[in-house]
């Protein structure tokens, strides 16, 4: 199951960038285990992140920055019990949401769990350290597209 974000709306922020600099756009190579954030034609950043696991596979295809929220609060999708956001909460520091379906809400968040990076075992979400979530977080904004590859 995707992740469960409760997002009151004074948590919700956008970050700024340079809008007089060639747009920017985030590529996910899940087989790589990694997202590169590109400025035209040129990466100029990647991070090591943790995609979906096999049962619960990270969508795949063309998509947008939808939300950008600081110090997301997590909502259990098994027990619907709300966790205090911060750094040791399942969704870290940030949260960047790119999907939403019925399987529930999809982005790139902080995690405490650090061993995961790397690996395919989330549940369709993409965990990165929490300060390169934060990071990436400074250089997107609601409408970056963001493309999901093999």
């Amino acid at each position: 199951m995707a992740a469960s974000i409760a997002v009151p709306d004074e948590a919700t922020a956008t970050a700024e960038i340079d809008t007089a600099a060639e747009a920017v756009r985030v590529v996910l190579r899940l087989g790589d285990r990694k997202v590169f954030l590109y400025q035209g034609e040129q990466a100029i950043v990647s991070y090591p992140v943790a995609v979906g696991a096999a049962a619960t596979p990270t969508p795949q295809g063309q998509f947008e920055v939808s939300k950008l929220v600081i110090e997301p609060i997590w909502q259990s999708p098994w027990t619907g019990e709300m966790h205090a956001p911060g750094p040791n909460s399942a969704l870290g520091l940030r949260w960047i949401g790119f999907h939403t379906s019925e399987s529930g809400s999809f982005g790139f968040h902080g995690t405490p769990t650090l061993d995961s990076i790397g690996k395919a075992v989330s549940n369709g979400c993409v965990r990165m350290r929490n300060e390169d979530i934060v990071a990436l977080f400074s250089q997107v904004t609601i409408g970056t597209p963001v493309k999901v590859e093999p």
